[in-house]
């Protein structure tokens, strides 16, 4: 599993600045201040993404994709990879950066938070503009204008697991998750101008139910197929419904709820069964409603609300019997937030960031005496998310203990530089890191080397992600002073 954001990007001073130009700066200026120079070199290899491939059985035509969708065209723009296994790059006209795979929530919890602290030093290593002023990175969602930009889980799931049967298991899970997923939002609607406080910043942006668009007409269950392993076992779940949490705890509970429901279906558990009368609509009416007390409608006419709908997952997942520590310790959370939830929100404060956000805007508006429309509470809302260290909202109410924390500054300093050693991204970054000057490009699933005499290049596949651990990898690398030694070892 693992996380991508496109982060939210602005140049005060400067309304007009393009936001590609701004993000190339960013991925540029992180690769000067923290990479060796070789390491630009290395560009993305699209040789097998395959953006267009629906999970229904069928490709769409380039002629009826949107541009947007063509992600596996190379374009001119800053695209490096790192030596924790991770992507940074430019798209959709924002930085983004693409966690490598791991294999717990926690360690994907991590790097996600890794990504923060890159794209904090990245923006402080481009420097002012016309000698007064810095580019802003926001790990958010929208700029409250109709624009909405993506914060990805990706999990890989077994092919043979019917693909209809994630539709309807994960449709009224994805719907209902969001009272602990939610990073909180001033204002309702796309360009949030009816006001408000709503607990997600994604919701108002999807108008589907199922779908292969991720940037227009967005569905709840996304079918991208593109596993980036192999694909006959293999296919990526692409999840575009959840927010940018600053939280690490819910980042955490985010995507270790979201595993153990993935677990159940593989394993043919019968999990409770909620038919939505309309998706859509709920998707956002759950958003709205922040007492948690508004009925979902079923088809027949029944209705549940969030916390009755993430009860039943929740009790489905207790009957397994899970036996992995970090899964009981999730259980457990996951109940504590759903009994606080029920009892009094606040109480969640300090673990969820759309209870944290909605503290500090109730705070102001009360001592102000402001209605939900001031302009004040919107930069407040931004503000929640700056990823500096020392400006954000989040990362100070993290730093003075009132959001939970799950990791050390120096576990994140180490994972910005480190791949996790369980999967294959541990052979991706240490190729990078040891041998920067052979590597031609590389991509989730291969590394092609260019050898300095050979007369083509060379692709080491890594389809299988439990190859390419350190377990299996390591020894081999230490034995290779240079990537020549490394092929002719990998072949032998």
């Amino acid at each position: 599993m693992g996380v991508e954001t496109e982060y939210g990007i602005t140049l005060p001073g400067f309304g007009d600045a393009n936001p590609t130009t701004l993000s190339t700066h960013i991925v540029q200026g992180y690769a000067r201040a923290a990479l060796d120079e070789s390491l630009w070199r290395t560009r993305w290899d699209y040789y097998t993404e395959m953006p267009l491939r629906d999970a229904r059985g069928f490709d769409l035509s380039m002629a009826d994709a949107d541009p947007s969708m063509l992600t596996n065209a190379e374009g001119e723009f800053a695209n490096i990879v790192l030596t924790n296994g991770a992507r940074l790059y430019v798209d959709h006209a924002h930085p983004e950066y693409s966690a490598p795979e791991t294999l717990s929530p926690r360690a994907a919890s991590l790097y996600d938070a890794a990504g923060v602290r890159i794209m904090e030093r990245a923006a402080a290593a481009v420097g002012l503009f016309a000698g007064k002023h810095a580019i802003q990175l926001y790990k958010n969602n929208t700029d409250n204008k109709g624009a909405s930009y993506g914060t990805h889980e990706n999990f890989l799931v077994q092919r043979a697991v019917p693909f209809d049967r994630l539709i309807r298991n994960l449709t009224p899970f994805f719907i209902t998750r969001q009272i602990y997923t939610g990073s909180g939002r001033v204002g309702l609607g796309q360009i949030g101008d009816t006001p408000g406080f709503q607990i997600t910043q994604r919701a108002d942006y999807f108008e589907a139910e199922v779908g292969l668009e991720t940037t227009m007409r967005r569905p709840i269950i996304n079918t991208r197929d593109e596993p980036h392993a192999d694909p006959a076992r293999w296919r990526r779940l692409h999840v575009i419904t959840g927010d940018a949490n600053l939280s690490q705890f819910a980042t955490w509970l985010k995507l270790g709820t979201l595993a153990l429901v993935l677990s159940m279906i593989e394993e043919g558990v019968d999990l409770p069964q909620f038919d939505i009368e309309d998706p859509v609509i709920e998707m956002r009416a759950v958003s709205h409603d922040v007492s948690l007390r508004r009925g979902i409608r079923l088809v027949g006419g029944r209705t549940v609300t969030a916390l009755e709908v993430q009860r039943a997952y929740l009790s489905a997942a207790l009957a397994a019997q899970p036996q992995e520590a970090e899964t009981r310790e999730l259980l457990g959370e996951w109940q504590r937030v759903l009994d606080d939830l029920a009892l009094d929100p606040d109480l969640c404060a300090d673990r969820l960031d759309w209870v944290a956000k909605l503290q500090l805007l109730d705070g102001y508006r009360e001592r102000e005496n402001l209605a939900w429309d001031a302009p004040r509470l919107q930069l407040i809302d931004l503000q929640y998310s700056d990823v500096r260290t020392d400006k954000g909202l989040a990362n100070l109410l993290t730093a003075r203990g009132s959001l939970r924390r799950l990791f050390s500054d120096e576990e994140i300093e180490a994972a910005m530089v480190q791949p996790p050693r369980d999967t294959r991204a541990y052979f991706r970054g240490e190729v990078i890191r040891r041998y920067p000057q052979q590597i031609a490009a590389a991509s989730w699933d291969s590394v092609v080397f260019d050898l300095p005499g050979a007369s083509s290049l060379s692709r080491v596949p890594l389809l299988d992600p439990l190859r390419g651990t350190a377990a299996l990898t390591e020894q081999l690398l230490d034995d290779s002073p240079t990537a020549a030694a490394l092929l002719d070892n990998l072949s032998s």
